[in-house]
């Protein structure tokens, strides 16, 4: 199209030069002038496309849910009226208890820096669930290689879940606290229209919550028990420093850090036997 575009100026423009003066010292300055001519006739015609010079940090790629009412739970909570199904175990994990290493108690009396008093735990305290399972029946749900953005990256096999241990931010005014996905909730498994896309949650007996929070991402933001905040996912790279990064064998730094120290280990023990 260029080409042709280019050829028609120049026949036009040539024909109107045998026919009255040219304004032109040379052929070198009507053939610029064509060209340039060219130029503006291709810009009405194709877009304009824009390359970014500069990367930009994959926080932009996932847009903020703005105002979601948010309420706690806790790994080993018994069921209550507004929430019949006890967390005994996950949506992803028969044991939760036992892989996290025991009762999360909310009790404020006693946790300390982010985690009971009485254990350690095994797997990341920042946990939160939201309302959509990737997997049924062992399998994934139809839809979920089309509406989850990270499926084709994340994916390992069928029916291994690509939300669990998922990391998101989690926003309360000026703070903002991060954690990993660990189960689904509150009251629905289903609704990947508000979790992936742009439906609001739907109504149900915590006054439509959307997200549920553990009790150190209640702590860390001082949230009430049903409370409002804002949540995106941002990916692993993303995750700035804090008391997150600290615990659990589900934890990317926890691990990244131990396969460091195992890696170091061996290479000191390489050095001594040479």
């Amino acid at each position: 199209m260029r080409r042709f575009l280019a050829y028609g100026l120049l026949v036009t423009l040539g024909a109107g030069a045998t026919y009255a003066q040219s304004p032109y010292e040379s052929a070198g300055d009507f053939a610029k002038y064509a060209m340039k001519l060219r130029d503006q006739a291709i810009l009405k015609v194709e877009p304009q496309v824009f390359i970014p010079t500069t990367s930009k940090s994959s926080m932009t790629r996932f847009a903020w849910k703005a105002s979601i009412v948010t309420t706690v739970f806790w790994i080993g909570e018994q069921p209550t009226a507004n929430n019949p199904v006890p967390n005994i175990k996950s949506s992803w994990d028969a044991e939760w208890i036992s892989h996290y290493g025991g009762f999360d108690t909310p009790d404020a009396s006693s946790r300390r820096n982010y985690i009971p008093v009485s254990f350690v735990p095994r797997q990341n305290p920042f946990y939160c669930a939201l309302p959509y399972n990737d997997v049924t029946h062992g399998q994934f749900k139809p839809e979920a290689a089309l509406v989850i953005p990270w499926f084709k990256q994340a994916y390992t096999q069928a029916g291994h879940s690509v939300c669990k241990d998922r990391w998101i931010a989690i926003r309360k005014g000026n703070r903002t606290c991060y954690a990993q996905w660990e189960d689904c909730g509150p009251f629905r498994t289903d609704h990947f229209q508000y979790v992936f896309q742009n439906e609001r949650p739907k109504p149900n007996l915590n006054r439509g919550a959307g997200l549920d929070v553990s009790p150190a991402v209640r702590d860390y933001l001082g949230l009430q028990p049903t409370d409002v905040t804002d949540w995106q996912f941002l990916e692993v790279r993303d995750v700035p420093a804090g008391p997150w990064r600290t615990y659990g064998d589900n934890n990317h730094f926890v691990l990244a850090k131990r396969q460091s120290e195992q890696r170091l280990a061996q290479e000191s023990t390489d050095k001594a036997r040479k």
